[in-house]
């Protein structure tokens, strides 16, 4: 085997691995083809969408051209199905009056026309790619104004282009934005706390930094990729807080079904009476969803997941022709729609349930995920395949979600993190050259799965090895040709990239400066304190009252590490090092890093009194955040 920085051709095991694909499913049943074709009205001219001012291209219309071809050995030909379907570009009519913009971000955007305008659900990531399906719509059906924003949940995918399709001036002047009760709150919070964290990993989850190419990024099953253009966010103006709540905007009648703690914790679907039309938001899509995201999440219930679709079924089936989502293509015809839905809420339920089941009978995480397999009726079932979510990891939390991270077994309470571990297993096995001599021959037999468990070992004991770089990428590489799940081979390939190239750091960045500014002052407090270095901070004793003018004081203790904010005065009480009064706006820009407090002093807008000096020392108690950080080496 040599040492390369270019990927290597699909080996024979995988080969005959996708071969097997081809037979197992019914790859002439065409259905999902036709409906997603059916209602395309156009596509636009220029096929790559570019950033503000900047003229780099944020998303590439054609990028994705090479799946109309044959599938190559270096995909699986399930996921490559998929591909093509969801990498259909343009603008169609879904109903009459309800149009999509598919194929310009990982999300749709939906498009209701009312009586004198539009109400734009779910805006894309990027302000750019918003901009650019509307646009297209414009085209086609008119220079209709916005006249209302919908987000039916928190993930940064269903709103982060809002400034491309209406401005605050739009908003202030009286158009609504809705949400579902507890939106802001996630969607922020979601993007800042672990976001960095999130971020890097979820670069390699959409592949964002990976060539496209049959080699390389197909899609990640639920949409082809993020773009990387600028992200906003407008707050809501209307919170829909239950289900059966019903609003009218532009004319357009929606009747609402709160669905909090299913695929985000705060969420919604949308029916259309007018139209008998079902938006499912991403309660269900045309793949088995994630349960706990590869990037990092809150686990999520299939449980409620389940119930609610049940939920869904028995409010909406009966006046429902049409159920479409903010991925995907829709489905139309009752009975089709009914079947749709019931095989959805089915598949979370049956994970939940079995998962359960086996927990109960001493089975861990990793031997339920070995041991699962979903009923043959409904892997018949093209939507219920694991694109994006997988049997595999959603069973592990579901098994987290009920018993958290320990499997009961006292060898795992207190194993040695993974170099010390790495370190040990290495030499136990004889050295690094011993251990890729025997890895090689575990490559050339097709057992991809140990050679990436056992040299991980050798990377974290000798993270410059080069030969050992060199397999693992390999091995990596061939995992990803083989894997069914788009998350899946975005990983490996780009574990591959990186063992080969460098770190690829974190394309899509979500945590703008609309996102920040929307985070509460105790959000920002809570931002600062999981930056504190606790050990260098653990003799600390310090205290700062902030008195933001129009509103009640807010103290700032740190002290054995731990940085607590309380608003008004508390029991007991110290006396503050220093008391600052400034505008709220002040405040939120000096704990944001985007204004200096001595530099607001000198210009009269904050009164220091005490010393001076306590929050500068307060700031050098933090740490900074690495989003490159890294993954595949220690």
């Amino acid at each position: 085997m040599t040492d390369t920085s270019e990927s290597r051709a699909a080996e024979p095991s995988i080969i005959a691995g996708n071969a097997e694909v081809r037979k197992r499913f019914a790859f002439d049943d065409t259905q999902d083809f036709e409906d997603a074709r059916r209602g395309f009205v156009g596509t636009a001219e220029e096929t790559t969408v570019r950033g503000d001012g900047s003229g780099s291209g944020v998303w590439d219309l054609d990028a994705y051209g090479f799946l109309d071809g044959d599938c190559p050995d270096t995909a699986n030909p399930s996921l490559w199905r998929q591909g093509r379907l969801v990498a259909r570009h343009g603008l169609f009519e879904v109903v009459e009056g309800i149009y999509q913009v598919r194929g310009f971000d990982l999300s749709n955007m939906t498009i209701v026309e009312g009586d004198s305008g539009v109400l734009v659900i779910d805006p894309l990531i990027s302000a750019e790619t918003a901009a650019a399906a509307l646009a297209l719509y414009r085209r086609h059906r008119g220079d209709r104004p916005v006249t209302g924003v919908l987000y039916t949940h928190s993930h940064v995918d269903h709103f982060g282009g809002v400034r491309g399709v209406v401005r605050q001036e739009d908003i202030d002047g009286g158009v609504p934005v809705i949400a579902p009760e507890g939106f802001l709150e996630h969607a922020v919070s979601e993007n800042v706390y672990a976001g960095t964290a999130m971020g890097r990993r979820a670069a390699y989850m959409y592949g964002a930094a990976l060539p496209t190419g049959e080699r390389g990024q197909i899609g990640a099953g639920l949409g082809q990729s993020t773009s990387t253009g600028t992200v906003g966010l407008i707050p809501p103006t209307l919170d829909v807080t239950h289900t059966g709540q019903s609003e009218t905007v532009d004319g357009i009648r929606m009747v609402f079904h709160l669905t909090p703690g299913t695929e985000a914790p705060a969420e919604l679907n949308i029916h259309f009476p007018g139209h008998s039309a079902l938006c499912m938001a991403e309660n269900a899509t045309h793949n088995l969803h994630n349960l706990l995201t590869l990037r990092g999440a809150q686990v999520r219930n299939p449980h409620v997941w389940a119930h609610y679709l049940t939920e869904a079924i028995q409010l909406f089936a009966d006046g429902v022709h049409v159920a479409f989502a903010s991925h995907h293509w829709p489905t139309w015809g009752r009975e089709r729609v009914l079947a749709f839905l019931s095989e959805q809420r089915d598949l979370y339920a049956y994970l939940h349930d079995q998962t359960l089941r086996l927990l109960n009978q001493g089975l861990t995480a990793l031997e339920i995920a070995e041991t699962i397999q979903v009923p043959p009726a409904l892997e018949r079932a093209w939507h219920t395949h694991g694109y994006y979510g997988s049997v595999s990891h959603n069973t592990k939390a579901v098994y987290q979600h009920y018993l958290g991270w320990f499997d009961g077994n006292p060898a795992h309470l207190w194993e040695h993190p993974p170099v010390e571990a790495a370190t040990r297993y290495v030499e136990f096995m004889g050295g690094a050259d011993t251990v890729l001599r025997r890895a090689r021959d575990s490559y050339d037999a097709g057992d991809f799965r140990w050679v990436v468990q056992v040299v991980n070992h050798v990377l974290f004991a000798e993270p410059d090895h080069t030969e050992a770089r060199a397999l693992q990428a390999d091995a990596l590489e061939q995992l990803g040709y083989g894997s069914e799940n788009g998350t899946w081979r975005n990983f490996y390939l780009t574990g591959a990239l990186e063992l080969r190239r460098g770190p690829v750091g974190t394309p899509t960045v979500t945590a703008s400066p609309d996102l920040l500014s929307a985070l509460t002052l105790d959000q920002l407090f809570d931002s600062l304190a999981i930056r504190i270095d606790g050990p260098r901070s653990w003799h600390a004793d310090l205290a700062i009252r902030f008195r933001p003018r129009d509103a009640d004081p807010v103290t700032l203790r740190l002290r054995n590490g731990v940085l607590i904010h309380t608003t008004g005065t508390a029991p007991g009480e110290r006396a503050p090092d220093s008391e600052i009064t400034l505008a709220e706006a002040d405040l939120r820009a000096i704990l944001m890093g985007t204004a200096d407090l001595s530099d607001l002093a000198d210009r009269g807008r904050a009164e220091i009194s005490g010393d001076p000096g306590t929050f500068a020392e307060l700031l050098g108690h933090l740490t900074a955040p690495d989003p490159d950080f890294a993954i595949v080496t220690p």
